[in-house]
């Protein structure tokens, strides 16, 4: 078929062309949204999943949400390098000085001293540029999550004169130091409880309810933490089959069901089958044929864009742990087998299987219990290292 006229997106957070299977989250969060912005906050949405079941694109429907509704979005890919307060307070100048257009506001105006005097206190000397002097007292102590709060408050108190809100978004919400994880909490609990317009959203890889909670314990009265999967069979065969009809072709019910099932239901692997057996297909319709023939592109694609830069990111003894565990199956599996593959104490390679929790590599399902965070790795691991 026309390659011009694929709809399948396969990509990092890429938005498909189906959104299939959110739609309760969607609607919850634009509820949340406007009772935001109406002086009655609730709690917010950080969803969780393993790679490829679509967070990263929910959030960005989130974030579409919220500036349908009027507010300003400051959108943050979590950095493992631990740049957090840096880049808020890049996302809030920008926001505070748009709101500063128009009409003089008091709110606006000691919102950015506030940024400015919380700039002068980020660990690495970093300075923004704003007008207004550094306010003394506030978010000047070089204590994040107090100067984080007084930040936010103020950003609050200056969206709500200007009867806006602002959505602060954060991907991969995992990669925060737990000093600024706990700072977010710290000041979006007082937001809350002042009743202003200030919400955070985020997405991340299933520990996230975990690290969450030893963050603040009351982080679970914050935010719900909706985990999120692989489409169920009739989704996914939606997910595959709409976008394919509203360009006029067609899948057979064959080929729709082989890939479903390869694809196990994660929706950017239905996005990598439908992508490739589309530019199979010689007619108006995927058939069998066509996603057998495109079978080894779509394993090379997802080998060389999906799981080989994850891979690449280890160290020797890292991909041997990883290894160990192919060996064993999908998982999850018991620390203890993982060791016993390796020929080792289960002491000896705790700290390798804490690095792996940290890269976003494997989690904890459960207490003495490991699973990849990347669906389909095992089989993967098995292929490349044998």
């Amino acid at each position: 078929m026309d390659a011009l006229k694929n709809p399948f997106r396969p990509g990092a957070g890429t938005t498909p062309p189906a959104l299939i299977g959110r739609d309760v989250l969607i609607d919850r969060f634009d509820i949340v949204c406007r009772r935001a912005l109406a002086g009655k906050p609730d709690k917010s949405l950080m969803p969780i999943g393993l790679r490829g079941v679509g967070k990263t694109v929910l959030l960005n429907r989130f974030c579409e949400i919220a500036q349908s509704n009027s507010y300003k979005l400051a959108f943050i890919e979590a950095p493992e390098a631990g740049n957090f307060p840096t880049l808020l307070a890049a996302r809030l100048r920008r926001i505070l000085l748009e709101m500063a257009r128009g009409p003089v506001s008091k709110a606006v105006n000691r919102a950015l001293g506030v940024l400015k005097s919380f700039t002068l206190t980020l660990p690495d000397g970093t300075s923004i540029r704003v007008d207004p002097e550094p306010l003394k007292g506030e978010a000047d102590s070089g204590l994040l999550a107090e100067d984080l709060t007084d930040l936010l408050v103020a950003t609050g108190e200056a969206a709500k004169s200007r009867d806006s809100a602002v959505l602060i978004a954060i991907d991969e919400v995992q990669y925060l130091q737990s000093e600024e994880l706990s700072a977010a909490i710290v000041a979006i609990h007082r937001t809350t409880q002042l009743n202003l317009p200030v919400m955070l959203a985020g997405a991340g890889l299933p520990q996230l309810p975990g690290l969450a909670g030893e963050a603040k314990s009351y982080a679970e009265r914050l935010f719900e933490f909706p985990s999120i999967g692989a489409l169920d069979e009739n989704e996914a065969r939606e997910a595959l089959l709409v976008p394919a009809q509203q360009e006029n072709a067609d899948i057979a019910t064959d080929a729709l069901d082989a890939m479903v099932e390869h694809s196990s239901g994660y929706p950017y692997f239905l996005q990598e089958w439908g992508y490739h057996a589309w530019n199979a297909a010689v007619k108006q319709r995927i058939e069998l044929a066509d996603v057998e023939s495109a079978h080894f592109l779509v394993q090379n694609a997802l080998d060389s864009n999906f799981f080989r830069v994850r891979l690449d990111r280890l160290t020797p003894k890292e991909k041997d742990y990883l290894h160990a565990m192919a060996r064993l199956g999908p998982g999850p599996h018991r620390s203890g087998d993982i060791a016993a593959e390796l020929g080792v104490r289960v002491e000896s390679v705790a700290p390798r299987r804490s690095g792996l929790i940290a890269k976003g590599m494997i989690f904890s399902p459960a207490h003495g219990d490991t699973a990849f965070t990347v669906p389909l790795f095992d089989q993967f691991l098995r292929r490349v290292l044998g």
